[in-house]
């Protein structure tokens, strides 16, 4: 299996401003080549310019531009160009998928903040100071870079990656790992429900707080959104005010990914069978549609989009899309199942008697079944329903 591994890195003022110009000229070359596959394709012959043929001019454009695209990594720039190409092919698929996707665009270099290396020993080295008790990877160009390594790397590192976030630099590792064993087995079961009240109500009747962490950093957000919009455009004010906006928003990703971890985490360790509910997270989220007016042409009636406006931020602010996908990976990583069901009718059917109906429940938290007369709060009952779905497929034999 593959395992991502994130590190901060300490470069000194000189290795931090090396860091940046490799980004520069990588952009540079992100943007150079989107334009020869714009200028391309404009022309009266419709030439198509692939990876390929963009890959076989870097010898040229690193001799013609040595003090720049000469300095850094072959394969650092082969996997920029690379990035280009999987940016149109993802853009032609959703093309013929009958959707309506946004043309690959330039990319300013204040927003281009990673650079990958596909091989570990290919420009860069990991752990490139063995006989040193400090932590440093070496880059090209760059030389010896600090790292804060608070765990061990297991396995053999395939890939390394270079990221700016804020004033902050990260290296990002892959490592290929053999098969983890699995924790041992704890005969337990759970279904999970996910909610807003609570982040998460499990068919045992427990239930964990919902953090809200957008909401609760909101004050400050605002404020220092407003203060950005009093700075004038290209100042040196502006440029402070941004990073302070940057800081609180990457403030609360890294408290929402917390929690999320710690979350998956007691659950895996649990259980050995988890059930979720399987959201279509996108759908849920999106705006409700106009309703146009048909006495008055081109006026609307109220669709109720302020309140589903609310309601959307507090389904970002849970970031159910983002623990799901951490609680599949620790699952995998420790030998659990996970599977998710079909939500439908799972906080209306009654886990004693089988009767499905609206009015079995009453309000957000009760439910109170009109046939058999059981009540319980209504996220427990969901996440029991969810629990006895999961358990019905994984038993069911395979179509």
């Amino acid at each position: 299996m593959i395992r991502a591994y994130k590190f901060r890195m300490y470069p000194t003022v000189r290795q931090a401003q090396s860091l940046g110009e490799m980004l520069r000229d990588h952009c540079s070359l992100y943007n150079g080549a989107l334009e020869e596959r714009r200028s391309a394709y404009r022309h009266v012959s419709k030439t198509t310019v692939r990876y390929g043929r963009q890959s076989g001019q870097l010898k040229d454009i690193r001799a013609f531009d040595p003090e720049r695209q000469g300095r850094w990594s072959f394969s650092s720039q082969q996997a920029t160009l690379r990035r280009l190409d999987k940016a149109f092919a993802a853009f032609f698929r959703r093309v013929k998928a009958g959707e309506a996707p946004g043309y690959p665009r330039f990319r300013a270099g204040r927003r281009f903040d990673t650079v990958d290396f596909p091989k570990d020993g290919d420009g860069c080295r990991w752990d490139s100071t063995p006989h040193d008790r400090q932590t440093r990877v070496r880059f090209q160009g760059v030389g010896h870079v600090k790292v804060k390594q608070h765990r061990p790397v297991a396995g053999k590192v395939k890939t390394v990656s270079v990221k700016r976030e804020g004033r902050r630099w990260y290296v990002i590792l892959t490592a290929e790992q053999t098969t983890p064993e699995p924790l041992p087995p704890t005969g337990s079961v759970v279904g999970v429900d996910m909610g807003i009240a609570n982040f998460l109500a499990d068919s045992n009747g427990k239930f964990v707080p919902n953090p809200r962490h957008g909401r609760n950093a909101s004050a400050k957000l605002e404020a220092a959104q407003q203060s950005l919009s009093r700075c004038k455009p290209g100042s040196k004010r502006r440029r402070k005010a941004v990073q302070t906006v940057a800081r609180l928003h990457r403030k609360v990703r890294r408290q929402r990914l917390d929690h999320a971890h710690k979350t998956a985490l007691t659950l895996v360790r649990e259980h050995d069978f988890i059930a979720h509910e399987d959201l279509k997270i996108r759908t849920m989220s999106k705006a409700p549609a106009p309703k146009p007016d048909p006495e008055q042409p081109g006026h609307f009636l109220p669709n109720g989009a302020g309140a589903k406006a609310g309601l959307n931020r507090s389904i970002a602010d849970a970031g159910w899309g983002v623990f799901l996908a951490i609680l599949a990976a620790k699952a995998e990583g420790a030998g659990r199942q996970v599977m998710a069901v079909d939500p439908r009718n799972t906080s209306r059917r009654c886990p004693a008697c089988g009767h499905t109906a609206k009015q079995n429940r009453p309000t957000q938290q009760k439910f109170h079944c009109v046939s058999c007369g059981h009540h319980a709060h209504a996220d427990t009952v969901g996440a029991s329903n969810v629990l006895r779905a999961g358990l019905a497929r994984r038993q069911a034999p395979p179509a």
